[in-house]
């Protein structure tokens, strides 16, 4: 079966996750993507055995924070502060149809790495950038990671419950999302040079994904002209909120506040005379009086446990989950039924367990083909096969510390 990106060539020159997790995207897709590195370092990814507290470390010395940001892909080492070296990166440009980087602007200029100068090369190149804060205003030239998307964008007052301080999820999750409006910016790209026959410059950045993550929240605010309330549990409506159950674990559910959900959910609990109390029997007095209902939902759902109360919210079609620890989600059947988590032969680690990709075709398929490679692995065989150098000229530019 085929891949949707099959034949499309992606030079990738870029550090971390959140431009090269777009690129590993575009190979889900079925790109073929060539990732350029310095030689003898390589991407700084490589070295983050411990970012905080959370360890990264791998047999081999490998690292999951790289495996995640570097799967699908060939790596090349050029140094491009050679002139030979950006040659080389002007060959491989006129037979590629997109070139991704997220090194900051001085730098892609002073290595001639630039639209203007790769386009030269190939009119029709997509040439993909990704930043911290965006390619205009006073903060175009700084530096940023996953936590200053997170800050910047808002969403750190958007999670936790009032009176907390700001709360930081972990990890990578502003990062994985610019990583998927990287890949949505090339893919939109490459849909227009195809029906328009153009290239052309497209530029995402960390903040603009957190802000674009929190449209709703930015309406309500913009729009709205009010703050979005955090969500605090024992004031929240009692049908919008999420309890623990005999067991420890925990539900979330989202039911109508109008009241069609209301009786079948009293059914559902055990107290059919809940329905027609008069503190509880319209939305108005349900919403009035949430305190006192979510608090005897607390003494509800502690008489049983989890998957009890969810096999009777099943039966009578309200609308509810588990609140899952990322440890649990191998054992929840409707994830690893539809492949959301999919068995991989890594070539070191063995047989493993990776996040499958989240679409389903009918008519192709997506997803992780090749463990993130060693440093330099595909150079020669790049250079030649793509590049049309000879064996002796690869040799000769090994020599003078081009490759």
């Amino acid at each position: 079966m085929r891949q949707p990106l099959e034949a499309i060539r992606v030079l990738e020159w870029g550090m971390f996750h959140a431009g090269p997790g777009g690129t590993a995207i575009l190979g889900d897709l079925g790109a073929e993507v060539i990732k350029i590195e310095q030689p003898g370092t390589g991407d700084l990814i490589r070295l983050a055995h411990r970012i905080g507290s959370i360890p990264f470390e791998l047999a081999g010395g490998r690292n999951l924070f790289c495996e995640a940001a570097n799967r699908n892909k060939k790596s090349i080492t050029i140094d491009l502060s050679k002139e030979k070296g950006q040659e080389i990166v002007q060959r491989l440009v006129s037979k590629s149809d997109v070139f991704l980087t997220n090194l900051r602007r001085r730098t892609v200029e002073s290595l001639q790495m630039t639209y203007p100068v790769l386009c030269q090369y190939n009119p029709q190149l997509i040439y993909a950038r990704v930043s911290a804060f965006g390619p205009n205003g006073p903060d175009r030239d700084r530096g940023g990671f996953d936590y200053q998307g997170q800050g910047r964008s808002g969403m750190m007052f958007s999670m936790g419950e009032e009176g907390m301080p700001p709360v930081v999820s972990q990890f990578g999750i502003v990062d994985q999302a610019t990583a998927i409006m990287a890949s949505h910016q090339i893919i939109t790209a490459l849909l227009m040079r195809e029906r328009f026959g153009i290239g052309q410059e497209v530029h995402v950045s960390i903040l603009s994904t957190g802000l674009y993550l929190l449209y709703v929240n930015m309406m309500i605010a913009l729009v709205g002209g009010f703050e979005p309330p955090r969500h605090q549990r024992s004031r929240e409506h009692a049908l919008r909120n999420y309890y623990c159950c005999q067991d420890g674990r925990w539900l979330i559910m989202s039911l109508d506040p109008s009241g069609r959900s209301w009786g079948a959910l009293c059914q559902a609990l055990g107290r059919p005379e809940l329905e027609d109390a008069p503190r509880f029997d319209s939305e108005e007095n349900r919403f009035a009086n949430r305190e006192e209902l979510v608090a005897l939902f607390d003494q509800i759902f502690a008489t049983r446990p989890r998957d009890e109360w969810l096999r009777l919210f099943a039966e009578y079609d309200l609308i509810c989950a588990p609140v899952h620890r990322l440890s649990e989600l191998v054992n929840d059947p409707q994830i690893m039924q539809n492949d959301y988590i999919v068995d991989f032969d890594h070539p070191v680690l063995g047989k493993i367990k990776i996040p499958g990709f989240p679409i389903h075709f009918s008519q192709s398929w997506a997803g992780t083909r090749s463990a993130a490679p060693e440093l330099g692995e595909h150079t020669e065989e790049v250079l030649r096969e793509i590049g049309g150098y000879t064996a002796a000229e690869v040799a000769k530019l090994r020599e003078e510390g081009v490759v």
